[in-house]
C-alpha cells in the first residue's frame, strides 16, 4: 500500500501536466496566433519531462541499488510533490513574460528527474517483498497508481471546470489541482515513512553483494534487456498518453467536444483500467507475464482503429466508450509489465535496470501527443495517423513480449 499510494501521487502529479498541456499551458504559457503551434509547444514541454526521466532513473536507480530502496523512494516522492505544487504557483506569460515558459520548462525537467526514479523503486520494493510465486499479482497493484492518479488529476480538473466559468478556470481555477499536491505530499510521506526496507536488499547488504557501479553494469551486460523491457512497457505508457493527452486536445480543438466531456471520458477510462490491471496481474500469476503482454498488445492492435472511430463519432456516449475500451486494452500488457521488467535484471541491478527500461519507454512515449498532433494537422485534421500510431505501438509491445522469457533471470517457482 505504501508503494501504491506513493505511485498514485507520482501519476497524479504527472497526469496533471498531461491534461494541462492540452487545455491550459498552450494558452497560459504559449499564447501564439497559431493554436496548433501553441499546442505543439505545450506538448513539447510535456515531452521534455520525459526526456530527462532516464537521467533521473540512472541517478535514483544507482542510489536505490547502493543505499536502499526505501530511502530513495522517500526522496523521489518529496521531489515530485514539491515541484508540482510550485507549478500551481507559477505566474502566466501575461504577467511574467518570457520567464514564465522558461520556469515551466525547468520545473518540468525537475519533475521528470524525480519521476524517473519513482516507478522502478516502487515496483522493486513490491516484488522483493512478495512471495515468489505471487510476484505478478503484487506487481500489478502499484500499476493501479496510474488510474488512481488519473482519476484524481482529471477529476480535479473536471470538478473545477464544472463549478467555475470558463474565464475563471483559465484565469486561476486550473491551479487548484496543482496546489492540492502539497497536502497530498504530506500523506505520501507519512505512508512512505512506514515502509520497511526490501528483504532482498537487506540480504545483498549482509552478503556484501551490493553493486558499486550498477549503471555501468546495466549498460555493459544488460543493454538488450533494457531495450526489450522498454518496448514491452511502451504501450502501457505511450498508448495512454495518446488517449489521455492527444485525444483531449483533438476532441476539444478539432471535433468541438466540451473539454469537461473529454476529462470525464478520461476518468471513466481510468475507472475501467483498475479492474483490468487486477485481473491482468492474476492471469499473469497463473500463465506468465509474457502471455499477458503479448496477447494484451494483440487485443490493443485489433481495437486501435475501431476505438478512434468511436471517438470520431461525435456522439458523447460513444466517445467515452471508445476511450474506455482503448485504455482497458492497452492496460492488459501494462498489468504485467512491472513483473516482466523487474524479472529481466538480477536483484543487485534491479532498481537501475527496470528504471532505465521504463524510462526509455517514457522518453519515446512523451512525444507521442506531439507527433500525433503534427501528423493529424498534416493530414487535414483527420484521425487516422493517431490510430495508426496506436496500432504500431501495440504491435511493437507484442513483439517485445516474445523475447522476455529468454532474457529473464531464472527464478524457481516463477513463470515469466
Amino acid at each position: 500500500m505504501g508503494a501504491l499510494i506513493g505511485n498514485a501521487m507520482e501519476w497524479y502529479d504527472f497526469f496533471l501536466f498531461t491534461v494541462a498541456s492540452a487545455i491550459v499551458f498552450n494558452v497560459q504559457y504559449f499564447d501564439t496566433k497559431d493554436p496548433v503551434g501553441a499546442t505543439l509547444a505545450s506538448f513539447a514541454t510535456f515531452g521534455i519531462g520525459l526526456i530527462v526521466r532516464p537521467i533521473g532513473g540512472i541517478i535514483f536507480g544507482a542510489m536505490g541499488d547502493r543505499i536502499g530502496r526505501r530511502k530513495t523512494l522517500m526522496i523521489t516522492v518529496i521531489g515530485i510533490g514539491l515541484v508540482t505544487g510550485l507549478i500551481g504557483l507559477l505566474p502566466p506569460a501575461a504577467v511574467f513574460g518570457f520567464w514564465a515558459p522558461m520556469l515551466l520548462v525547468l520545473l518540468r525537467v525537475a519533475q521528470g528527474l524525480f519521476v524517473g526514479g519513482e516507478w522502478s523503486g516502487a515496483m522493486t520494493i513490491v516484488v522483493e517483498h512478495a512471495p515468489v510465486h505471487q510476484r505478478a499479482r503484487y506487481a500489478a497493484l502499484p500499476q493501479i497508481g496510474s488510474p488512481i492518479g488519473t482519476i484524481l488529476s482529471s477529476g480535479g480538473f473536471f470538478v473545477v471546470g464544472v463549478l467555475m466559468s470558463a474565464d475563471t478556470f483559465d484565469a486561476w481555477g486550473w491551479r487548484i489541482p496543482f496546489l492540492l499536491s502539497f497536502p497530498l505530499l504530506f500523506l505520501a510521506v507519512w505512508l512512505r515513512s512506514r515502509l520497511q526496507e526490501s528483504p532482498v536488499f537487506q540480504e545483498l547488504l549482509e552478503t556484501g553483494e551490493v553493486e558499486l557501479t550498477p549503471v555501468r553494469s546495466v549498460f555493459k551486460r544488460y543493454w538488450k534487456h533494457t531495450i526489450v523491457g522498454a518496448m514491452a512497457a511502451l504501450l502501457g505508457v505511450g498508448g495512454f498518453y495518446l488517449v489521455a493527452g492527444f485525444v483531449t486536445w483533438y476532441g476539444t480543438k478539432i471535433l468541438g467536444y466540451d473539454k469537461n466531456l473529454l476529462i470525464l471520458g478520461t476518468i471513466v477510462a481510468a475507472a475501467f483500467e483498475i479492474p483490468t490491471l487486477v485481473i491482468g496481474g492474476r492471469v499473469a500469476e497463473k500463465l506468465g507475464a509474457t502471455k499477458v503482454i503479448v496477447w494484451g498488445a494483440v487485443v490493443s492492435t485489433v481495437l486501435s482503429w475501431p476505438c478512434f472511430l468511436l471517438i470520431e463519432s461525435m456522439n458523447p456516449v460513444l466517445l467515452i466508450i471508445g476511450m474506455a475500451v482503448a485504455v482497458s486494452a492497452l492496460s492488459i500488457p501494462y498489468a504485467a509489465s512491472g513483473t516482466a521488467l523487474t524479472g529481466l535484471f538480477p536483484a543487485k541491478l534491479r532498481y537501475t535496470g527496470a528504471g532505465m527500461a521504463q524510462n526509455l519507454a517514457g522518453v519515446l512515449s512523451g512525444f507521442f501527443p506531439l507527433i500525433a498532433t503534427a501528423l493529424v494537422a498534416g493530414a487535414g485534421d483527420h484521425w487516422w495517423p493517431a490510430a495508426t500510431m496506436l496500432f504500431l505501438v501495440s504491435a511493437a509491445t507484442a513483439i517485445a513480449g516474445l523475447f522476455i522469457p529468454r532474457l529473464s533471470v531464472p527464478l524457481p517457482g516463477f513463470k515469466h
